[in-house]
């Protein structure tokens, strides 16, 4: 599991991603993965087990950056720092629950 301080700033986001509607992953490689399930008009941590409708392949890193809007998603997408697999839609409503 990735570190207490960036579970502690996902958490603190959770409440911006109410609106995505859908379950989302955050791969972050050897470092792990979130799951967050936004489905019924509330965000929480989700189980890694759980079928995700978009998942996002992100360093630890630049995943505490983009949730501290210090990254801009569609740059980090088209710098190859964020990839994308699953619903495109899900991830634009993502990056404007983040943004």
């Amino acid at each position: 599991m990735p570190n207490d301080t960036l579970e502690a700033l996902i958490v603190d986001a959770l409440p911006r991603l109410t609106r995505v509607g859908a379950v989302v992953r955050f791969d972050l490689g050897a470092d792990g993965a979130y799951v967050i399930d936004a489905r019924d008009g509330r965000a929480v941590l989700g189980d890694e087990d759980d079928d995700t409708d978009c998942s996002i392949r992100i360093s630890a890193d630049n995943l505490a950056k983009l949730i501290q809007g210090r990254m801009d998603p569609m740059v980090g997408y088209a710098m190859g720092r964020i990839k994308v697999s699953g619903s495109l839609e899900v991830a634009m409503k993502l990056v404007k629950a983040i943004g």
